[in-house]
């Protein structure tokens, strides 16, 4: 693919000004359509190196407003990244609403630097396009747009310019051993290069590839391509402000099926008090012992809580959490989005909270809030929710790659024990701040939340995250249900 590309195309200086200038000034009113239509602009830049990815980000930044874009500059990962699945410090860096990021070198770096200098394995850089293909994809259906550019440049120019820049007293430094080491190996990564580019060039997110070897046909070509990519992002965008349209808002979907798979549910498991005592220690003093395990062999653990309201849920991971040093567990309780967590696509919060190798993260309601509250309430289209179960597929599935345990419970109690614990919170002083309008008004839905719940479990327990329903009308069998599944699940992942 890429020896078929024009790299001796070249523009004279007055054809340059020509086209230039206005594609700049272009530029800076689209960048202010970006901000009124809220699209979040992810522009991706890769290629050889001193092929110019520098002075192409220079150029195009020189008439757009800063506070409007970030560029970041991917190196190496750091430790705290390395800790943790390869596209989380990615998505920490996608844009909000109406702002624009732009990245020298990306998350292309798995399936380029890291496969041709052998820092991860082959089944692990193979895997990479398959995830990086999901990220992409990700991003434009939640409402971004990306543009990749990849900027091509011959053996001999790329040794010419390196040449060049050692022997200028002001860019010499940007010289280093590792990039003449890439030049001797030019052919590998002219390799690397053309099969990330077949294998990622998606309807969704294509690649432009400009050949490099003449700056002002770079510059021109990019700007140009960029401009283009940000039109036709901003046209559906843009039509739907001016025809005033609102997003429908459904109620769940059709009725409920006749049975789920909260019917085959033994809500009526009880466990004795002294039973109870004898059961706690023993699962709690195993999962003190698996917890340092986990630290020790660096493996990250991701438990998620969901269920109906009033199933027990808090005092569940009290007990659970309580067998645990406090420093190896972070609980994170989900609420309605705010803030920057609400002005990014609706995962970027849940990545951003992946634990590290050999953390515990607690989840006290979940992603799956997109499917089940989102969906019931209509807070999202029917599009974006049945769309959200592949989403979350994906996401847990690289936790999954990445080494984590991934376990995740729905506490499932009957509609008659919610009714009497709602009436004991009402009725209790110390617990009545427990409960809301908006738990009853859940209750009165509770058909269209049965029939999203059995989606969610059908449609996303998987061999790399299942699902486990706990019988939680009983609080003390629920307990050491999920405390044996935990347990369980981290002995299985540690062998």
């Amino acid at each position: 693919m890429l020896e078929t590309v024009d790299l001796g195309a070249a523009l004279g200086r007055a054809e340059y000004q020509k086209a230039f200038w206005p594609l700049r000034d272009r530029l800076s009113r689209l960048q202010r359509r970006v901000y009124e239509a809220g699209l979040p602009v992810a522009v991706v830049l890769e290629g050889f190196e001193a092929a110019g990815k520098g002075d192409a980000i220079e150029k195009m930044v020189g008439r757009i407003d800063p506070r409007g874009y970030q560029v970041h500059v991917t190196g190496e990962p750091s430790d705290e990244e390395r800790a943790r699945p390869f596209l989380w410090r990615f998505w920490q860096r996608t844009p909000a609403r109406g702002e624009m990021a732009i990245f020298d070198g990306s998350w292309y770096r798995r399936v380029l630097a890291e496969r041709v200098e052998k820092e991860v394995a082959r089944g692990v850089w193979r895997r990479g396009y398959d995830e990086i293909n999901e990220f992409e994809r990700t991003l434009v259906d939640g409402g971004a747009a990306v543009v990749k550019f990849f900027l091509h440049l011959s053996r001999a120019e790329q040794r010419l310019r390196f040449e060049r820049m050692e022997r200028s007293r002001y860019e010499a430094w940007r010289v280093t051993k590792r990039d003449w080491r890439a030049h001797r190996r030019y052919r590998d990564w002219l390799e690397a290069s053309d099969e990330m580019l077949e294998r990622t060039h998606t309807a969704w997110a294509p690649w432009t590839v400009v050949g490099s070897t003449d700056k002002r046909w770079r510059r021109v070509q990019v700007f140009r391509r960029l401009a283009e990519a940000l039109e036709q992002a901003l046209e559906p965008l843009e039509a739907a402000a001016r025809a005033r349209r609102r997003p429908a808002r459904r109620r769940g979907a059709a009725p409920p099926p006749e049975r789920t798979v909260l019917d085959e549910v033994d809500v009526a498991r009880r466990l004795a008090p002294a039973r109870y005592q004898q059961e706690i220690k023993r699962w709690q003093g195993r999962l003190r012992d698996f917890a340092f395990a986990c630290r020790e062999r660096r493996v990250p653990v991701v438990v998620a809580y969901e269920g109906w309201d009033a199933a027990g849920k808090g005092g569940n991971i009290k007990r659970l959490s309580g067998a645990m040093d406090p420093r190896a567990y972070t609980v994170f309780p989900i609420a309605a989005p705010r803030g920057d967590d609400a002005t990014h696509h609706w995962l970027w919060r849940f990545w951003n909270r992946v634990p590290r190798d050999g953390h515990i993260a607690i989840f006290d309601r979940t992603w799956y809030g997109r499917v089940l509250v989102e969906r019931v309430e209509g807070y999202c289209s029917e599009t974006e929710w049945k769309r959200a179960y592949h989403e979350i597929n994906e996401f847990e599935r690289s936790l999954h790659h990445h080494g984590a345990v991934v376990v995740k419970f729905w506490l499932h109690i009957s509609k008659s024990v919610q009714l009497r614990r709602f009436r004991e919170r009402q009725r209790v002083a110390l617990k009545r701040y427990k409960i809301t309008d908006e738990d009853w008004r859940n209750r009165e839905k509770w058909d269209l939340y049965r029939a999203a719940v059995h989606d969610m479990v059908t449609q996303t327990s998987t061999s790399w995250a299942p699902w486990t329903v706990v019988e939680a009308d009983d609080k003390l069998w629920a307990r050491i249900r999920t405390m044996r599944a935990l347990a369980e699940a981290i002995e299985r992942r540690l062998g």
